[in-house]
């Protein structure tokens, strides 16, 4: 796919999440969550991945919350993703996280450009040697090759879109979160 085709589909993709965002309030609550449980300060939950709870063919024109795959990473992140070619996507993939204050993930990289959309709240992110704040709404651009990572800075969660030029859902970890805050008492 040329350069000027990928800003196209990613210009999409942006603007179907911006909508989502707007007009179907994407994302749920902890409390509508059914099975998951909000973890309590000082709580070190384990970190899952689940399959998708309900069944979904590739060539439907949407998709659920409970037809994705569904994570949590501690201390605050939790995730629905669609890893496109799943989901008949020819080069795109999507996390929607429900992401805590003091929540993120941890410092990875990957082998394609991501960017981030986020309508309220406010993160602090760290990508490459460049550490900044902002506050939503925003989109932020994550080049591909490049270590990153953001926390949840606010003091209310935020619902993030991460949109990825791939059809494959693939990172490398480097190591925990630097920017998260150690919430161990002293």
């Amino acid at each position: 796919m040329n350069r000027s085709n990928r800003g196209i589909v990613l210009s999409l993709a942006f603007l179907v999440a911006t909508i989502s965002f707007a007009l179907l309030g994407i994302g749920t609550n902890t409390q509508e969550k059914g099975n998951v449980v909000m973890p309590k300060p000082n709580m070190n939950p384990p970190d899952y991945d689940h399959p998708p709870k309900k069944a979904f063919d590739r060539s439907d024109n949407f998709f659920t919350f409970d037809q994705l795959d569904e994570a949590f990473r501690f201390p605050g992140e939790y995730t629905h993703r669609l890893d496109g070619a799943k989901y008949g996507f020819e080069s795109l993939s999507f996390i929607i996280t429900d992401t805590q204050p003091n929540g993120g993930p941890n410092l990875h990289v990957h082998d394609f450009e991501e960017a981030h959309v986020l309508l309220e709240g406010t993160a602090e992110y760290r990508i490459g040697d460049k550490t900044f704040t902002v506050k939503g709404p925003y989109v932020v651009k994550v080049p591909a090759g490049v270590p990153h990572t953001f926390v949840n800075v606010g003091t209310e969660p935020f619902k993030l879109v991460a949109a990825f030029a791939s059809p494959h859902l693939a990172s490398k970890r480097l190591g925990p979160n630097p920017l998260i805050k150690s919430t161990k008492k002293k």
